[in-house]
């Protein structure tokens, strides 16, 4: 066979290897396709998210990647909007040829992208959405969970209040799905662990709603002994300020979730209200472990900041998305979501697993009340109580039972 020939052969032999493998393989990467909110409020957790994904996927590679890939990723703004999260996630599976999706902070693009990482066949972490659809009802094979749901922490403030004398509660939150979801979590779990609570009222504002007063007065006027504030994003901050220039906070106990994660209360410096009492799955300050200590000090050298709940949840991500594909000894799909199911990693708060019948994160929540520190120019959580997760999840048998109506 003459040179040339024998060349035009070779050529069109290595074109088309290119062409029948997927691009991971040809370009020797783990392609990892993020969608979320990276535009207005919200970032203020998907950045963290963001942040300690790429803090974890730059010690990977630097130690040689995985299956001797690197991992590579390539994000997306949907700007809160599930229709454009939707195309995006569309575009990152058929155009970008992503081996994985993850994101996002809102609900809605969460069970959107969840129907069509069903449909596409191809793993989806979410990492910061709260709604319980998401492993429940609308669960399936291809979905993971990072973080905790409003039932998740519905449940785990219900475990903590009932060992409190509280008995009249009142309900106050955001008129929408999270408010709600939230609130009905806790009181219906709080009144099956002390059956002696009563919920004597409720009000409910429209999300965003700048002016707390007239609701603030009705709660004082009330006189509950305890009242469950079910807000979320820049809602908990506003109404944590709200309460305290009311005389609220210094009056009536109340909980929000994440009212003492460092999100809630760093954009408040030290005006932030004494007492208010919260639940958050991380906080770098606890436990004060060598694990825990490092990742804070891996994350501040980085980005100049101490980590969010939401940071250790995109780091622990890129961990299980690395480990899980080392398990498998392959870049293949199924036996990625195989290698996953009931895996178990170190962590900067003790060992995680990801729960093989719903592929839900077993995660600490740390029940605790917000209080001055001299360390810090921000309140933090004291007297933190530790609900570990076996104490609020809900069981197999319940999510499945959810999976099949």
């Amino acid at each position: 066979m003459k040179k040339t020939a024998w060349f035009s052969v070779f050529l069109v032999s290595i074109v088309g290897l290119f062409l029948i493998c997927p691009s991971s393989y040809a370009a020797g990467t783990i392609k990892v396709g993020i969608v979320d909110t990276y535009t207005g409020p919200a970032t203020a957790y998907t950045q963290d998210v963001l942040d300690g994904f790429k803090l974890a996927v730059e010690k990977i590679n630097a130690k040689g990647g995985v299956l001797g890939k690197k991992i590579e990723y390539t994000t997306r703004d949907e700007k809160f909007k599930p229709d454009i999260g939707l195309s995006m996630a569309k575009e990152l599976i058929l155009k970008e040829k992503v081996d994985v999706l993850m994101g996002t902070i809102n609900s809605g693009t969460a069970l959107a992208v969840s129907d069509l990482a069903k449909k596409e066949q191809i793993p989806f972490f979410v990492t910061y959405a709260k709604s319980e659809k998401i492993i429940g009802e609308k669960g399936h094979r291809y979905v993971f969970n990072m973080n905790e749901n409003t039932e998740m922490a519905g449940r785990a403030a219900a475990v903590a209040l009932a060992k409190k004398p509280y008995i009249k509660y009142w309900i106050a939150g955001d008129d929408y799905e999270y408010g709600h979801a939230i609130a009905d979590a806790i009181m219906n779990n709080l009144k099956r662990l002390n059956p002696k609570v009563q919920k004597i009222g409720e009000s409910w504002w429209k999300l965003g709603e700048p002016d707390f007063t007239p609701y603030i007065t009705q709660m004082l006027a009330a006189k509950p002994d305890f009242i469950i504030i079910a807000t979320g994003g820049s809602g908990m901050v506003n109404f944590q300020k709200a309460a305290k220039a009311t005389g609220l906070s210094q009056n009536i106990p109340f909980y929000q979730h994440t009212g003492n994660e460092l999100g809630t209360l760093m954009p408040q410096g030290k005006d932030a209200p004494e007492g208010v009492y919260g639940t958050a799955n991380y906080l770098f300050y606890f436990p004060e472990s060598p694990a825990n200590k490092a990742f804070v000090d891996e994350f501040k050298t980085a980005y100049k900041r101490y980590p969010k709940a939401s940071a250790l949840v995109g780091y622990m991500t890129a961990q299980f998305i690395a480990e899980g594909f080392k398990k498998a000894g392959k870049v293949d799909k199924e036996a990625f979501i195989k290698a996953l199911e009931g895996m178990t990693l170190p962590s900067p708060v003790g060992p995680l697993a990801i729960r093989a019948c719903d592929h839900q994160l077993e995660l600490p929540t740390y029940f605790g009340v917000t209080k001055r520190d001299p360390k810090y120019v921000f309140l933090v959580s004291g007297d933190n109580q530790i609900v570990p997760p076996k104490n609020y999840m809900p069981t197999c048998e319940e999510v499945l039972k959810l999976r099949k109506k």
